[in-house]
């Protein structure tokens, strides 16, 4: 068994990634998006319960959960990967709800799909996010990903058309970038930012930010 290069501690910030097998899509279409979007709210219990059962009407946003077992301060999905930004309020709260959210994702998907067997890469990357820069940074980082499915090369050669990827991010759901553009939805419920620090009180902060990162490389 391997151990886990990163130690994850109670009250640590941490950048959580993983992807698919052999970099494969493992998310198709919108039904297979919103259901992940909905596992990382209700597997953020430390109750148990079937949730892999829900069905395609069934949202999980109007219960109540219990004591959550971590924080989520922001995340963005994407069609081979996701990531996560996320604070531990309990002993092994981390991996005890990646543990749903993956296993719950994978019943989900192998029955969709007709298919068996694993579907993400390896067990879930994580990066300790253990200073003010560098946990502010992933903030942006996070959100900015979908940048790469309209320009791949946004950030060696910056941004061609700013509007197009603004209109872009504005309108993609599977983060949750709506969420601190104050754009309401269920969806809303999944983010916890009290345990973060407030680098970005309101939303006209957090769009100086973003464009900030999207003006770097043009001005450089």
């Amino acid at each position: 068994m391997s151990l886990r290069k990163v130690n994850l501690v109670n009250g640590g910030y941490y950048h959580i990634y993983n992807r698919g097998n052999s970099k494969q899509r493992i998310f198709h279409d919108n039904e297979d998006y919103f259901r992940f979007m909905s596992l990382l709210y209700a597997c953020n219990t430390e109750n148990n319960f079937r949730v892999f059962t829900l069905s395609k009407e069934e949202t999980p946003y109007d219960f109540e959960r219990g004591k959550q077992i971590v924080s989520i301060g922001a995340y963005c999905i994407m069609p081979n990967h996701f990531h996560i930004i996320i604070n531990q309020l309990e002993e092994k709260g981390i991996s005890k709800f990646m543990q749903k959210v993956t296993t719950a994702y994978v019943m989900y998907y192998n029955k969709k799909y007709n298919r068996t067997g694993s579907l993400f890469e390896s067990k879930f990357k994580s990066e300790n996010a253990n200073n003010d820069k560098y946990l502010k940074y992933l903030f942006s980082y996070v959100h900015l990903n979908p940048v790469k499915l309209v320009q791949k090369d946004w950030k060696e050669n910056g941004v061609k058309n700013k509007k197009e990827i603004l209109n872009f991010l504005n309108n993609y759901e599977y983060s949750s970038y709506l969420d601190y553009i104050k754009f309401e939805r269920v969806q809303n419920g999944i983010l916890n930012t009290e345990y973060f620090p407030n680098y970005l009180p309101d939303k006209q902060s957090f769009i100086k930010e973003i464009f900030e990162w999207l003006n770097y490389k043009n001005d450089n």
